[in-house]
């Protein structure tokens, strides 16, 4: 998935139907994470397995308060 998706725009999250953030795979850094859509409302994250989202309830992980800092940075820079 790309940013210039058009899908991006018509996602939703399951939770509070608002929009989610496109989280690229990020390279640099000790771990190495997949492509993932991210709602910074609820501080959840959900993959993006084989180009396909994963927006069941249960697929969504909640981030700690680090990993939110940091997702908001990402965010903001791109």
């Amino acid at each position: 998935m790309n940013p210039d998706d058009p899908l991006l725009k018509i996602l939703a999250c399951p939770l509070d139907k608002g929009p989610l953030h496109l989280l690229e795979r990020e390279t640099e850094g000790p771990e190495s994470t997949e492509d993932a859509l991210y709602n910074p409302r609820l501080r959840r994250r959900y993959p993006i397995v084989d180009g396909i989202p994963q927006l069941l309830p249960s697929s969504g992980e909640q981030v700690t308060d680090n990993e939110h800092e940091h997702l908001l940075k990402r965010m903001s820079t791109s």
